[in-house]
């Protein structure tokens, strides 16, 4: 049976996702604000951490640069800029060292080609365009009743797809990028064994959000097909 947008029991699928993510980002929140408050044997900060990493690792033309917001870090591959927030940049914490050692981690990858992160940046204009219209498709696709309906749905469909897939590599490249931080602060005596254990803890939890990113564009796309398959057998 279809049921129309307004009222149909696939939102459950909706909602599913968003108690995931709601669950993972105050887990996220709640560990960086117990770890912000351990400060680091070394007394550096995010900052110097950050410069100190990239240095050990022969990278050189990647500046680190300081963001406005709460946990707004990330690593433009364009213009080679690490950027680290209020939270991390001028912070002597085991969490604020940790995210900038993250961070550190995707201008490695960037510097040393790692695959997953290449095919990452090829998907961001597609997954962008295809978040962007697959739902008036599918919207559109859902209460038409001429034959080009399906036409549209399929449309929406390998629109959303793309946003999905772009969700599902970010994956790999966020563990490996958390992978290489912990192996690095441990290797270069940064941080000690039982700071880099803490540390460990506020990258699972910052990864626990992309895993619940991921299973929520997962869920939706669930969603679209089962609306779809509805529309079809009317």
């Amino acid at each position: 049976m279809y049921y129309p947008m307004y009222f149909d029991p696939t939102y459950m699928l909706v909602i599913i996702g968003v108690v995931l993510c709601m669950l993972a980002s105050a887990k996220m929140n709640s560990t960086f604000r117990r770890y912000s408050n351990v400060r680091s044997h070394s007394g550096i900060t995010g900052r110097e951490a950050a410069e100190r990493l990239l240095k050990n690792a022969g990278i050189y033309d990647v500046r680190v640069e300081h963001v406005g917001g709460n946990l707004t870090d990330h690593y433009d591959p364009r213009s080679k800029v690490l950027r680290l927030s209020d939270a991390t940049y001028n912070q002597m914490s085991v969490a604020a060292i940790g995210v900038a050692a993250h961070e550190c981690g995707h201008a490695i990858q960037h510097a040393r080609g790692y695959v997953p992160l290449q095919i990452r940046g090829a998907l961001v204009p597609v997954a962008n365009f295809g978040s962007t219209i697959a739902w008036p498709l599918i919207v559109i696709g859902l209460f038409m009743n001429s034959g080009s309906a399906l036409f549209l749905l399929n449309l929406g469909i390998l629109a959303f797809s793309a946003a999905v897939l772009f969700q599902v590599v970010t994956l790999p490249v966020e563990f490996n990028a958390s992978s290489r931080a912990l192996r690095i602060l441990g290797d270069t005596g940064m941080l000690y064994p039982d700071e880099v254990r803490d540390t460990r803890k506020v990258l699972t939890a910052a990864a626990l959000t992309y895993v619940a990113g991921a299973a929520s564009a997962v869920l939706q796309l669930l969603r679209i097909l089962i609306l779809t398959d509805s529309r079809r057998r009317d």
